[in-house]
């Protein structure tokens, strides 16, 4: 409109004008769209293509953006720029030295995890490696373990594809230096390094959120116990000791319309396959290969001394430093105890209720592997509510599991076929 002599009159826009207009409005709308974007965390993986020759190639990345798409042509010297191959949504975790995002890959439309590792201390890249190897050091799928698609490794804007034990990647080799020596050899904190695990995406939350915002279900419980202790067996066969086996670490995926659990977070995994069997200890690490494989070795025969994992899960043995892959049996005792009757504590750092069993001491929660070591005669009573619905049989199992001597639990393989037995009787 436009006001001629006091009386109001319609001002026709030529055509080429409105249509101006309109595409002025729709790319500031667009723009728009891109700070909220922006301020959202939605960013694009950009793919780049580089020879798979098993050199140390490194290609030029934008700060948040490295290649996913490798090209098997020997012959190929230098990065093409693709189209966008992974686009982030939202973050969905964050830890010490990383953060996960829920993503979208853009060939297929499937969700994936977007694991960022920080790598700018040795203690954070032996978290970052060691999550590597056991992941990748796996020749076959588990349904109920989680699945590593690819692994990126970044520093100071360059990009490598991780390839398992490439003993020609210097990037990679550098790592497993900083690693063994313990020591900043990656460069100045100007030259960020980190590795990014594209992974399957969990839906579902973890065992905690499942259990605790559900009504008891005694169904839900005999399949998680049997697909928790049929990971386990997959993990020992495949001679990897989990080593922080927790709810928090057991995550739920609903893709095929029931739970499905998946353990994940493998930081403080150890990969026994290359040890030499009985005495070795934790601190010795593997080769750049990394080892792995399914070597019909008895894992329970390698003894590792790092004392690590969550207090509330860990076994007596653990606090003193020298134990096996049994203690991956106490832990799943642990939490297996708590889902079926709902044991929780809150926690002090996050105060967030978490799925845990524990000791009484007067008015403090104690670990039970802990207050076991203090007293290894005491008798852990099981069920500890009065008005349990748990069966003989399960209450054997969690004793067996939660014994004091390590000798005197299942192995994982045992354990698989015994919880097969009771959950089917109960």
């Amino acid at each position: 409109m436009d006001i001629c002599n006091g009386r109001r009159r319609n001002i026709r826009t030529p055509r080429s004008l409105r249509a101006f207009k309109r595409l002025v409005e729709a790319q500031n709308a667009k723009m728009k769209t891109k700070r909220e974007v922006k301020q959202e965390v939605v960013k694009v993986l950009r793919a780049l293509v580089v020879g798979n020759n098993n050199e140390d190639i490194d290609v030029p990345m934008e700060e948040d953006c490295f290649s996913m798409n490798f090209s098997k042509n020997e012959n190929l010297e230098h990065a093409i720029v693709m189209a966008p191959r992974y686009n982030l949504l939202r973050e969905v975790g964050r830890g010490s030295y990383g953060v996960v995002f829920e993503a979208i890959a853009m060939r297929t439309g499937a969700r994936v995890a977007v694991k960022k590792l920080q790598c700018n201390a040795p203690e954070n890249v032996e978290l970052a490696l060691a999550e590597f190897w056991a992941l990748a050091s796996l020749e076959t799928k588990h349904e109920n373990v989680v699945q590593l698609e690819e692994c990126v490794l970044q520093r100071n804007g360059m990009a490598q594809k991780m390839s398992h034990g490439n003993k020609r990647s210097k990037q990679y080799l550098r790592l497993v230096e900083t690693s063994l020596k313990g020591e900043r050899i990656l460069g100045y904190p100007e030259e960020p390094c980190y590795l990014w695990f594209i992974m399957e995406f969990c839906e579902g939350g973890d065992l905690n959120q499942y259990i605790l915002s559900r009504r008891p279900d005694p169904r839900t419980n005999k399949s998680f116990m049997r697909q928790l202790t049929s990971a386990v067996a997959f993990l020992h066969k495949n001679n990897i000791v989990h080593r922080d086996l927790k709810p928090d670490n057991i995550l739920i995926s609903q893709k095929s319309g029931f739970p499905v659990l998946k353990v994940a977070d493998f930081g403080l995994s150890k990969v026994c396959a290359g040890f030499g069997a009985g005495g070795n200890d934790d601190d010795e690490h593997p080769t750049a290969g990394g080892g792995g494989g399914s070597n019909n070795k008895n894992v329970n025969k390698f003894w590792l001394s790092s004392t690590c994992g969550s207090d509330f899960f860990m076994a007596p043995e653990v606090w003193e430093g020298h134990y096996t892959a049994k203690a991956d049996i106490f832990a799943l005792g642990i939490i297996i105890w708590a889902m079926l009757e709902r044991i929780t504590f809150i926690d002090a750092e996050s105060k967030r209720e978490l799925l845990g069993t524990y000791v009484r001491q007067g008015s403090e929660i104690v670990p039970v592997g802990e207050a076991l070591l203090g007293n290894p005669k005491m008798v852990l009573h099981i069920p500890q509510k009065t008005r349990s619905t748990m069966s003989e049989g399960v209450k054997k199992l969690l004793q067996d599991m939660l014994a004091v001597n390590p000798q005197d639990r299942p192995d994982a393989f045992q354990l698989e076929e015994r919880v097969d037995q009771v959950t089917r009787a109960a």
